[in-house]
């Protein structure tokens, strides 16, 4: 008995004990700490609390931290001893008898500050649990199955996965998924085993087949040559590549608090979303002359990826992928394999995020940050003009990198925010992992009469051309929160007034955007200098300081505007938009992707044409690849790597690393081996 009495009145305790954590731990985080753990489930029980009075189908679509207002942030930043934290609350999207709620949730309080339900276009993001439930149903589902038995097939090696099937134009969107399935009898490369002409569409709401189809047969690829794992692999081997010890003789050269990083000259604060993946915040860097950190970057994340295919068939139009919307970037990120993913000098760290029933799921080793010591060369010269002598300098360069890895089916996505000492921000994308393939009758170009929209990589394979365009979410506080966009535009002058031989040159004539159709650009078109700068503040010799936008290859859409995938993939139209600060604008296809309409993206919020000079501002910059697979990128795609740079444009008054020494060299001393 007083053992009984003893356990209820631990658990009676607990609520209590956790709202003490809550409340201790509020004042430890940093503002924009990811939630940790015992926040999740703080969410979780204070939402399914308010709801246990009637049986109702509870799910968690999203649960990440509710941003505190920008200005909160920046007073608590530049004095964290003496002005207090800002609460600590949590957004969070459920889907609650059918209907989408946001509701805000007090941590400190474990109270519902606002429930609103939602009752616009689209859906939230998809759960694992949810996808995964859908794709087993087609297993037990006799229609399917005895489509397998006639192809031939063994019900033991076919896996499936899930679709996303957007919105063309249908008033009716409910919520859905249609689900293909793959044949990996002798391989574990599924996706290049496409069962072909086999669909089941999902009621996710009922979780039952609601409508299938059997159109057609087609040969299923062949496993031979497909198979990717090492242990699978036969002699030959090839290329050899040889191995490098990189050792830090003195420990990493950053320091990680958790989650602010300082590396050499660099701070900036790292954050995790379930949506997003990584958030850089609050990066700034410190001027050895002025000898003060100074703002560059409030906030940059990866807003949306836009994947559309280019097969119209009825088979294959609806795959016009919006993977962070639908599929979710950091719910999809996978662990880092030490020594392949990252050096093994690297650091890591986890991740966690809310899963459908609210419960935090760990990611073990979500991101690694280290330095990356490449043989690159932060500046140089040789000076040989002066008589009998020769001057040599050179400075080695290090950087710092923080990667993390999204895997989101076929798909691995590699993505890397790159710190310069210089000032320079590296932003990299790397694709790889495998191709999207659909099975075909063919085994020969020559075979082919028609228009197949891709490549034939082998037997009865055609990888589909298609697009990958990554909106980035680019808050630059350059110096401040009020700045400016201005385009050098590059532009031919004539010589008239006969001061030289020459005809012709080129020069910057600069514009101020001052609304947001000003700002929008097409890259490509004409060459243009694109800087973000801070008008209220100058050098010392009165130029404007800036950062500049340095983009990597202009790709821009090929769709025609009116249809439908573009219609909801409009932001990729300009690769740079400029809007002013907005905290609710932060997805570029929208809150609620799944099978939108296109009614709230960044294309339509600009349409406002808002004022953008000398204001808080936020810069969009849309990269893309058109993908036209090859033999090469078959059975597995060796990396496609792209980015872009954001680079001090008059910053600085001078070089900031003219002053920087290169590491030292570690001497090991020699060691010899003996054989017996």
């Amino acid at each position: 008995m007083a053992s009984t009495i003893r356990e209820t009145l631990i658990f009676s305790l607990i609520p209590i004990l956790s709202l003490f954590l809550t409340v201790a731990s509020h004042q430890l985080h940093h503002p924009l700490d990811p939630l940790t753990p015992l926040e999740f489930n703080l969410v979780r029980t204070t939402i399914e609390n308010s709801y246990s009075a009637s049986n109702h189908t509870l799910t968690f679509q999203y649960v990440g931290l509710d941003d505190p207002d920008k200005q909160t942030i920046l007073s608590w930043v530049s004095n964290p001893k003496t002005t207090i934290a800002p609460p600590r609350r949590a957004f969070v999207i459920t889907r609650l008898d059918k209907n989408t709620h946001e509701i805000i949730v007090d941590l400190s309080t474990s109270s519902i500050i606002s429930d609103h339900i939602y009752d616009g276009h689209g859906y939230p993001m998809l759960t694992l649990d949810e996808q995964t439930a859908a794709l087993e149903l087609p297993l037990a589902y006799p229609p399917f199955v005895e489509s397998i038995n006639k192809r031939g097939l063994s019900l033991s090696d076919v896996v499936c996965s899930t679709f996303t099937v957007g919105w063309f134009g249908e008033a009716d969107t409910s919520r859905v998924l249609k689900i293909l399935c793959f044949y990996i009898d002798g391989t574990a490369n599924m996706y290049v085993r496409p069962i072909e002409g086999i669909t089941a569409v999902v009621d996710l709401e009922e979780m039952k087949i609601i409508e299938y189809h059997d159109r057609f047969r087609v040969p299923v690829p062949k496993a031979e040559g497909t198979e990717y794992r090492e242990s699978k692999q036969k002699p030959p081997f090839g290329p050899l590549l040889r191995g490098l010890a990189t050792m830090q003789s003195d420990g990493p050269g950053f320091e990680i608090d958790g989650h602010t990083i300082r590396w050499a000259n660099w701070a900036f604060h790292l954050g995790f979303d379930v949506r997003a993946g990584p958030i850089i915040s609050l990066a700034s860097i410190y001027d050895l002359e002025q000898r003060k950190f100074r703002q560059v970057i409030y906030r940059g994340y990866i807003s949306e990826l836009f994947v559309p295919y280019m097969d119209p068939t009825e088979e294959w139009y609806y795959k016009t992928f919006f993977d962070l919307g639908e599929f979710g970037f950091g719910q999809s990120a996978v662990s880092l394999k030490p020594l392949a993913d990252c050096p093994a000098h690297a650091v890591f760290m986890d991740g966690y995020y809310a899963g459908q029933h609210g419960k935090p799921i760990k990611i073990s080793n979500v991101f690694c940050i280290f330095e990356q010591h490449a043989g690159n060369v932060i500046w140089r010269h040789t000076e040989t003009g002066i008589p009998g002598e020769v001057i040599r300098e050179v400075r080695a360069e290090v950087s710092l990198v923080v990667r993390m890895v999204s895997t989101i089916g076929n798909y691995d996505y590699i993505v890397d925010w790159e710190f310069k000492p210089s000032g320079a921000i590296k932003v990299g994308v790397g694709l790889t992992g495998v191709l999207e393939v659909k099975a075909a009758a063919y085994t020969h170009t020559d075979q082919i009469k028609q228009d197949v929209y891709g490549t034939l990589l082998a037997e009865n394979t055609i990888g589909v051309y298609h697009d990958h365009f990554l909106t980035y979410h680019l808050d630059l506080d350059v110096d401040g929160v009020s700045n400016s966009f201005v385009k050098g535009n590059l532009e031919t002058k004539r010589v008239t007034d006969n001061i030289s031989p020459r005809k012709s040159y080129w020069t910057v004539v600069r514009e101020t955007a001052k609304s947001e159709a000003d700002a929008r650009i097409q890259l490509g078109l004409k060459p243009a200098e694109l800087v973000v700068v801070n008008p209220n503040e100058k050098t010392k010799v009165g130029n404007h300081i800036g950062y500049s936008l340095i983009p990597g290859s202009a790709v821009g859409p090929l769709l025609s505007d009116d249809d439908y995938p573009q219609i909801r993939g409009a932001f990729t139209k300009y690769n740079v938009w400029v809007t002013p600060y907005n905290k609710s604008e932060k997805w570029a296809g929208g809150l609620y992707t799944d099978r939108s309409r296109g009614d709230d993206t960044l294309a339509i919020w600009s349409l406002r044409n808002r004022e953008i000079e000398n204001k808080d501002i936020v810069l969009w910059y849309t990269m893309g690849f058109h993908h036209v697979p090859c033999q090469e990128d078959f059975p597995v795609m060796p990396t496609l790597t792209g980015g872009f740079e954001l680079r001090p444009n008059n910053f600085f008054d001078r070089n900031p690393v003219l002053k920087t020494k290169s590491p030292k060299n570690v001497h090991w001393p020699n060691c010899t081996t003996s054989r017996p």
